[in-house]
């Protein structure tokens, strides 16, 4: 999603995209440091995510083959698509809020191309390639939580301008959303699973706040994005999201 930063100053190359702010992914072209970076990252998370993911993020990920090397969006969208009917598509990085609407509208994840370095395997400031695939795409294997993610896109579009409750509803839910399950206390949220820190720090810091989900107080709360969160907010089940997506925004 987009941000306040002007365009030209994010990190991404934005001198090639469509007009829908789609570009080739070219996932060939990836260095030996990245690829390095990459499955340092995915040997930390999966380990983090065996223990405190949701089973419906597990499974995705297994459904998927997420492997040792970069993800060509090709091939995902090969396993992907049949399953729920939704696709990735490669972005240079951050977009705008109505065109990230209208993808989801249209069950298409946009996806960041570019992947971090190795310096920045703790913390970054703008979403790249692992936080948006690791952390977003595996749900969208799952029909509850990728029927959502089209329903959230559509009630953004039209909203028109008016987006500050629903990005708070996607910041506490698919960014930072944790869930009770039968096994206890369990994460789904892209934001945290994406992040070593944030994973601890949601189920074990003592200093948070963990509140049961509820629609209309989840829109109403700011929330800090360069910070590891003070608070949570936790669903009994998958499905509470349609009725936090249809519920009105004023």
């Amino acid at each position: 999603m987009e941000n306040s930063v002007p365009f030209e100053d994010l990190r991404g190359d934005y001198r090639q995209m469509a007009a829908d702010w789609t570009v080739a992914q070219h996932a060939d072209l990836y260095s030996d440091e990245d690829q390095e970076t990459w499955r340092l990252l995915l040997d930390r998370q999966s380990r983090l995510a065996e223990k405190h993911a949701c089973a419906e993020f597990l499974e995705g990920l297994k459904v998927l083959g997420v492997a040792s090397r970069i993800p060509d969006f090709a091939e995902i969208n090969a396993r992907l698509e049949p399953l729920t009917g939704w696709r990735i598509v490669g972005v240079p990085g951050l977009i705008p809020d109505a065109v990230f609407y209208d993808h989801l509208a249209h069950r298409r994840f946009p996806v960041t191309v570019w992947i971090r370095t190795r310096a920045e395997l703790d913390y970054l400031v703008e979403p790249d390639l692992f936080h948006d695939f690791f952390g977003h795409v595996p749900l969208l294997t799952n029909p509850v939580f990728a029927d959502y993610m089209q329903l959230y896109g559509q009630r953004g579009v039209e909203a028109g301008g008016k987006i500050d409750l629903l990005a708070r509803l996607y910041w506490y839910t698919v960014e930072f959303g944790l869930i009770r399950t039968a096994q206890g206390l369990k994460i789904y949220g892209a934001g945290i699973l994406s992040s070593a820190k944030e994973v601890k720090h949601a189920i074990e810091g003592s200093d948070v706040e963990r509140l049961p989900f509820e629609a209309a107080t989840v829109m109403h709360r700011p929330y800090e994005i360069d910070r590891l969160q003070n608070t949570y907010f936790v669903l009994d089940d998958f499905k509470q999201l349609f009725e936090a997506a249809q519920t009105r925004v004023a």
